[in-house]
């Protein structure tokens, strides 16, 4: 069996999936739950002064029948004494002291408000801190999360605050909201952090009621933005991994955050480059237990793969993710539809010639019996047609020689450059 075991910047823990900083982190009780069913680790619901949340709170994205395509939120940090977690998080970590505990936190923009909180979380044995620096709603308004992370120079100046007194490795939680999130990454490098985390949520509104015309969710008829997270902002937060993972000023551990719901999600994400995972949403959806499939499963495809630990993941596909202007223009794919497996359902014909390059024919053949034909001619290898098809199997992708030498968008310009110099 393949070695699930991670460690990120100093932390340990027995598997790389962690809790991420959430409603299910809240308290003692369900942290340790978390970690009776399994979970190598937690990052504890943001700590700071306590706030008043407001009722209602959540609202989800619902598409095509799938239940929590989306989910939204404007939850906002601990509305729990310091006190009381920090008793319970002493507790949790004497009970379970192989499993990651990791504080997150976030107070005002000045030193002394960084270094006291340090202090007293530090004092009760966490093996790590988060700075949240990524809360798009309700902090932001009061100067914290957002409204810090979104500023490279004050990324930079409060990670380098916690750490002259920080004994543990500190973590900086990056917001998606913002044009490069290189630039926030890079800053939290310069203020010396040990490992960067990402996404946070992405600034949202879950919908709005067409009978009361109410935002979704509503506060007493009032509404506002708030946290965007689940399997839809995957896409996203896979990008963003990759985007630090590939920049070659960015040498932290990477902890992968943003639409994580099965085994599979986590590996492509530790294939980009992170060093393990945080999941909440997926939690919310289905509960803690979900993290049994996940072992099996991320456990399974190595043991398949003939690797012997989870760490020789992280950062494989990493080389082959570039620029546009990287890519080969030479390279070239056409789709074959299989009338074998075809169910004449016309979808493909219908997208391809409102939509892509109509190059899908519709004959008929001796007997009298439709079928669909692709002019590979006329293809240009968008994939439409196989994305919209219902039925494995029934339409491929396939490689055809161009009869050219790689060559891609930079070179080509170059060549033309040259020519013209001639």
């Amino acid at each position: 069996m393949a070695n699930l075991s991670v460690d990120v910047a100093g932390i340990s823990s027995p598997n790389p999936f962690w809790l991420a900083s959430a409603p299910p982190t809240n308290t003692g009780y369900q942290v340790q739950r978390a970690f009776e069913a399994g979970w190598g680790g937690a990052v504890w619901k943001t700590l700071g002064d306590p706030i008043i949340n407001t009722s209602s709170r959540f609202a989800a994205v619902h598409f095509n029948g799938q239940r929590v395509a989306g989910f939204n939120n404007i939850e906002l940090i601990t509305d729990r004494p310091l006190e009381v977690n920090l008793r319970e998080m002493a507790e949790t970590k004497q009970r379970f002291p192989d499993r990651a505990l990791v504080a997150s936190l976030m107070v005002e923009p000045t030193r002394e408000k960084w270094h006291e909180i340090v202090k007293r979380i530090e004092a009760i044995g966490v093996d790590g801190l988060e700075l949240n620096f990524g809360c798009p709603h309700g902090m932001a308004e009061r100067g914290m999360g957002a409204a810090s992370g979104q500023q490279p120079d004050l990324v930079e100046m409060q990670t380098a605050w916690v750490k002259e007194v920080a004994r543990t490795p500190v973590i900086v939680k990056l917001t998606p909201n913002i044009t490069d999130i290189t630039a926030t990454a890079l800053a939290a490098v310069r203020g010396g952090a040990d490992a960067i985390s990402l996404i946070n949520t992405i600034n949202s509104l879950a919908g709005v009621d067409l009978d009361s015309w109410n935002t979704i969710p509503h506060v007493g008829g009032k509404g506002s933005h708030g946290g965007y997270c689940g399997p839809a902002v995957k896409p996203i937060a896979l990008n963003m991994v990759a985007e630090c993972a590939r920049n070659p000023q960015m040498n932290l551990p990477i902890s992968g955050i943003g639409g994580i719901s099965d085994w599979k999600d986590a590996a492509e994400f530790m294939l980009m480059g992170a060093s393990n995972v945080q999941v909440c949403t997926a939690v919310m959806h289905h509960g803690f237990r979900i993290i049994e499939e996940m072992l099996d499963g991320l456990s399974n495809y190595l043991d398949n793969k003939g690797i012997a630990s989870v760490t020789e993941l992280t950062g494989q596909s990493v080389p082959r993710y570039s620029d546009w202007g990287q890519l080969d223009l030479n390279y070239a794919v056409v789709a074959k539809i299989h009338t074998e497996v075809c169910i004449s359902c016309n979808k493909c014909h219908i997208a391809c010639e409102d939509t892509a390059h109509q190059c899908i024919d519709r004959l008929t053949d001796e007997q009298g019996n439709a079928y669909l034909k692709v002019r590979e001619e006329d293809c240009v290898g968008c994939n439409l047609c196989s994305i919209v098809c219902p039925v494995e199997g029934a339409i491929d992708m396939i490689e055809v020689p161009s009869g050219h030498a790689p060559m891609n968008w930079n070179q080509r310009q170059e060549a033309i450059a040259a020519f013209k110099t001639r």
